[in-house]
């Protein structure tokens, strides 16, 4: 009788440790910017198909360059923010990055560069990545 409380009491002791869980409470390093671009700020590219917008972000480092997540958002006047690649108002917009800023470009079919007359905010969210 005493063996077999002594194993039950024993068992319920190995149920109870194994049932607790580690936690690993990792940092959140993720980053985000907003900022607005200016209709103003659009120029004619090189090859003069579409018009090109720079954005310096001073947190797009070559970390988030080279290993992380470059994500971009823009708001067109609705206060939703839309992730780009986008259409709007028959306009593309894209973008690529590198160590300090974004090049938003803007682009019609038919290689026809319209230039966007109206300001829009933009959220960039720089993502940590660990591999």
């Amino acid at each position: 009788m005493k063996r077999s409380l002594f194993i039950a009491i024993a068992m319920m002791f190995v149920v109870a440790i194994s049932s607790c869980t580690k936690k690993y409470v990792t940092p959140n390093t993720n980053v985000t910017v907003k900022g607005t671009v200016k209709a103003s700020s659009w120029v004619l590219s090189a090859d003069g198909k579409s018009y090109e917008s720079e954005i310096l972000v001073a947190d797009l480092d070559n970390y988030y360059n080279n290993d992380g997540a470059v994500l971009v958002y823009g708001s067109f006047g609705t206060g939703v923010y839309e992730q780009i690649p986008q259409v709007y108002d028959g306009i593309s917009y894209s973008y690529y990055h590198k160590t300090g800023k974004i090049v938003l470009y803007s682009q019609t079919p038919g290689n026809t560069p319209v230039k966007p007359s109206t300001d829009f905010n933009v959220k960039i969210v720089l993502i940590d990545s660990v591999y």
